[in-house]
């Protein structure tokens, strides 16, 4: 059933259409993702949908009783209302009493409280029936896992937007508009977003960067493109071929009216005498061609990112030994070593608030761990992607950013034009001396890119780097990140993005436990579930902890001799030790030359698994060996 209709929209800001007779229509289940280039009217088509903004022309329609709620983009600013309020406020006036009830039960007995106050409410909230509503409200707060009386200005950007996605839930909503909701958000609360979304049993439309996310809630898909909307009915992969052809088509088609509007242009710039015998109608078809050419919304062009490298730095770029690090008592990292050799590409994953940050702070040298030491290659030409964008000074200019007033900077150890740098990054020559403050998020990451790839860099270390950038941009990023020939250190929650950029992943698993993994995410997982089946079954070598509890149970029988399957074992280790060692030593070889990441990305992964593999298999049999030896003495 079709609850909400657009039927010939227009509107525009100034004289840039966003939207151009748009028709667009809604069914009840359905959940379409909204894709587009940042810039375009996404958020715009949502305030339409949600009555905020009124179109310019055209027809907006739904039942009046059907229930609209809006996750906007920005997460909420540091405020001292509580989680509690925030969620109720969404609930307009209702929500307002209901809070203000909150509150004074937590308060009663109080100077400020008395217990008249709160028997007010109480009348108040039996008047409006709103002890159904309270109960909501405390539901889809236990449903979410968000702490009611928590300030909102103490809670994380992650706990946030799940606050407002609380707020938007609350009223029960039969068409729910989410903008970006995986914006800071970790991937366990993706993960989350994502089993509740596939159940969630009214209408939805979203914004996402995020192709993971995506590929596994979209039914449909409809892009946004210069003023035109377009639905395409598939996955993901189909909407590519498809956007594909039809940029094909409408590219040889412009050709054809350039050619064409070329020949008119030539004939009517031919002599007097041609001139006096022209035909009429032909000079009004030129002028409609001229008209139909000046009308022309073009493409919107792609960035365009390059990184100078700079010098080669020495073989080992951060050389982390045992270190910890803990703030007041709480353990980030426990007993932690890791040594990133030039040219690795690895991600960080974990929860918001596990740590992420402070390993790149202490990688940066930033801060100093309470043990174990951190040691920092020569020759590093380090560049900082702060998810922040504390870089940005938010009073100044675009220009000012960049090139502290100048209109020249030096790229690549040459001297550019400031507004030839900045087109770059699709920021056309009227946007430039517009105050920061005035971008959007997906802008404000592409003039930080822009200011980070001023300088020579033979490491990167990007905090969310991902963040509001659209996915035609995002996969330039990747692009340039696979082809980037230094060392990169990168913090993301997009799984694809992960899984197409990095070699090895470095996980914070809880309590302290920092791990690195062969491969991305997919990779990261497929090791996780692998583990957890052989800890269940029993299967596969034992760990530290199987070989601990088998020397003591050996160790409380008494003399306990070898059998002969374990007396030829310890006989053939020394000898599997040595040939494992050997293919180790070849294999670090292999990797430390410069053109190893010049191959094929399946070599590359290929010949890391292997290693990986051999470490630990060397691991095993030194474990192995210790423990058979012991036994036999």
């Amino acid at each position: 059933m079709t609850i909400l209709t657009l039927s010939d929209v227009s509107l525009a800001y100034g004289h840039l259409p966003l939207l151009a007779h748009v028709d667009f229509q809604i069914e009840t289940g359905e959940r379409v993702c909204l894709v587009g280039r940042n810039g375009t009217g996404k958020s715009t088509l949502f305030r339409v949908l949600s009555d905020v903004a009124e179109p310019d022309e055209g027809e907006v329609w739904h039942k009046d009783t059907l229930r609209i709620s809006h996750l906007e983009q920005e997460v909420p600013v540091d405020t001292s209302e509580t989680v509690f309020e925030v969620v109720a406020f969404g609930l307009g006036e209702l929500g307002q009493i209901l809070a203000d009830y909150h509150n004074a039960v937590h308060h009663v007995g109080s100077a400020e409280e008395s217990m008249e106050t709160l028997s007010a409410l109480q009348h108040r909230i039996e008047a409006s029936d709103g002890w159904n509503i309270n109960q909501k409200v405390e539901t889809v707060l236990s449903r979410l896992s968000l702490p009611a009386d928590k300030l909102i200005k103490d809670c994380s950007g992650g706990i946030r937007r799940r606050v407002m996605l609380a707020r938007a839930l609350v009223s029960e909503p039969e068409l729910l508009l989410l903008d970006e909701p995986t914006n800071h958000m970790d991937i366990t609360a993706i993960t989350w977003l994502e089993e509740f979304l596939l159940s969630f049993q009214g209408a939805l439309i979203f914004i996402t960067h995020d192709r993971t996310f995506l590929k596994h809630l979209a039914t449909r898909l409809i892009e946004l493109d210069r003023g035109t909307l377009t639905s395409f009915v598939g996955d993901y992969d189909h909407y590519l071929r498809k956007k594909e052809e039809l940029l094909d088509i409408e590219t040889r088609a412009n050709a054809r009216f350039d050619k064409k509007l070329a020949e008119e242009e030539v004939w009517i710039r031919k002599g007097i005498k041609a001139r006096r015998t022209r035909n009429e109608g032909r000079v009004r078809a030129l002028q409609a061609l001229r008209v139909a050419r000046s009308q022309r919304m073009e493409v919107q062009g792609k960035a365009n990112l390059n990184v100078d490298t700079g010098d080669m730095s020495g073989k080992i770029v951060v050389d982390m030994r045992h270190v910890s690090f803990n703030y007041d008592e709480h353990c980030i990292i426990n007993d932690f070593s890791t040594r990133i050799i030039r040219g690795d590409r690895i991600g960080i994953i974990g929860p918001n608030g596990s740590g992420k940050s402070t390993l790149l702070k202490l990688i940066l040298g930033e801060l100093k761990p309470d043990s174990g030491q951190v040691v920092t290659g020569t020759r590093l030409q380090l560049a900082y992607f702060d998810q922040n964008r504390a870089q940005l000074d938010t009073e100044k200019s675009v220009r000012d950013n960049i090139s502290e007033g100048s209109d020249f900077i030096d790229v690549k150890g040459r001297s550019r034009h400031v507004i030839s740098h900045l087109r770059d990054f699709l920021f056309p020559p009227e946007r430039i001396d517009s105050p920061v403050k005035s971008l959007s998020g997906g802008e404000r990451n592409r003039l930080l890119l822009a200011k980070m790839f001023t300088q020579s860099a033979n490491m990167m270390i990007l905090d969310e780097p991902t963040n509001d950038l659209d996915v035609d941009t995002l996969e330039l990023l990747e692009d340039l990140l696979t082809d980037y020939e230094g060392t990169l250190v990168l913090v993301s929650h997009d799984r694809t993005f992960l899984d197409n950029v990095v070699t090895s992943t470095i996980v914070f698993e809880g309590d302290g436990r920092v791990n690195e993994y062969v491969g991305g995410y997919e990779d990261w997982i497929r090791q996780r579930r692998i583990s957890d089946i052989s800890t269940k079954q029993g299967n596969g070598k034992p760990d530290k902890e199987k070989i601990t509890s088998q020397e003591k149970s050996k160790s409380t029988a008494g003399k306990i001799k070898l059998s002969y399957k374990e007396n030829t074992e310890l006989t053939g280790l020394p000898e599997q030790i040595e040939a494992l060692e050997q293919e180790q030593q070849a294999l670090e070889k292999q990797i430390s030359g410069s053109e190893f990441y010049q191959q094929e990305k399946e070599i590359i992964t290929t010949t890391l698994a292997r290693l990986e593999e051999v470490r630990m298999k060397l691991h095993y049999a030194y474990e192995r060996w210790e423990y058979l030896a012991g036994i036999e003495q």
